[in-house]
């Protein structure tokens, strides 16, 4: 465990804006980052993290809507 707090988003992004990043990373980097946190592993910044919640939560709509738009596909050919 590191005595350094994480910041959420900026472990996420590096520096890049958060529009270069792919959902699947996004996606992929929060849950380690959490499961680290949960475990006691990590040290997140607690006070930004609900602001960073905002990274995840793009990603996982964008996800959601994929996932219907591939179910949606596939129930018209059925």
């Amino acid at each position: 465990m590191t005595d350094r707090e994480l910041n959420f988003a900026r472990s996420i992004l590096g520096e890049r804006p958060f529009r270069d990043v792919p959902d699947e990373e996004v996606l992929r980097e929060a849950e380690r980052l959490l499961t680290d946190w949960m475990s006691g592993e990590a040290r997140l910044e607690r006070p930004k993290l609900y602001d960073h919640y905002a990274l995840l939560l793009v990603a996982l709509v964008r996800r959601t809507r994929e996932l219907e738009a591939r179910v949606a596909a596939l129930e018209e050919r059925a």
